[in-house]
């Protein structure tokens, strides 16, 4: 049997979401209390991966067992098993060849920023100093719809075929002290994101202008594009899938 678990977690104690070698991550971490809960050894694949320090409001990940066990005994044990700052909220049954990461069709991402000092959001959004000009920047951010290729906002050294993404919403928001960048796509390359929040900055701050923007994007180099924000004030917000996710049926376990 196939079960999608869906995963929140504050990455700030994590090198990521993926297993890496000698270095903890929330993968590692929910895999092997998956595995003791199950009695064997239980391969975890995730949505996709985030970097050390980003937070996810949902990650899916997918695992197979055999164990005749209540698929919300597996949640509860796993929460009791797991360190406060990872939680799964909720466990489905899929298809057998239902996959998290090849199926997943639309993921969302927020990036926040702090415009005021507020100790009690300095791991979970970015203190920015100066005020961008926001209109601008949502000006600079529609003109990503126009494109495909984003290799200009991609880490330099990375294993992917190519940097084609479609990204179907990009926009700032504020409420009150936090500006919210907000941006869902098909896919996303590594430190995209970042990179695109960085370089959105630099327009909000008229380093660069409109023109600009659209060159570091036509340009498909990624020395032309801003810099990489940092890390504690991404979340993943969503994963979407073309078919239904529906809860298991307790009655029938």
């Amino acid at each position: 049997m196939r079960y999608f678990l869906d995963i929140a977690y504050q990455g700030t104690h994590y090198h990521g979401w993926q297993i890496q070698e000698n270095a903890h991550s929330v993968q590692a971490e929910i895999q092997s209390k998956l595995s003791l809960i199950l009695h064997q050894a239980t391969d975890l694949v995730g949505s996709g991966r985030t970097d050390t320090g980003v937070h996810a409001e949902q990650q899916i990940a997918h695992f197979d067992t055999q164990s005749l066990m209540n698929p919300f005994d597996i949640v509860h044990r796993l929460n009791s098993a797991l360190p406060t700052d990872i939680a799964v909220k909720n466990i489905y049954p899929v298809a057998p060849d239902a996959h998290a990461r090849f199926d997943a069709c639309k993921r969302s991402y927020e990036y926040r920023v702090s415009l005021r000092k507020n100790p009690f959001l300095r791991e979970y959004s970015y203190h920015y100093r100066q005020l961008p000009d926001v209109s601008t920047m949502n000006q600079a951010a529609e003109l990503l719809l126009n494109y495909t290729d984003f290799q200009s906002f991609s880490k330099v050294k990375t294993e992917v075929k190519h940097f084609f993404c479609q990204i179907y919403q990009a926009k700032w928001s504020q409420e009150g002290d936090l500006l919210i960048f907000s941006i869902s796509a098909d896919r996303f390359l590594r430190g995209m994101v970042r990179a695109i929040v960085g370089t959105l900055l630099d327009v909000g701050l008229q380093k660069l202008n409109l023109d600009d923007f659209e060159k570091v994007i036509q340009s498909r180099d990624r020395k032309h594009a801003g810099w990489a924000v940092p890390p504690q004030g991404l979340f993943l917000t969503e994963v979407l899938y073309p078919f239904e996710l529906k809860q298991a049926d307790i009655h029938t376990y």
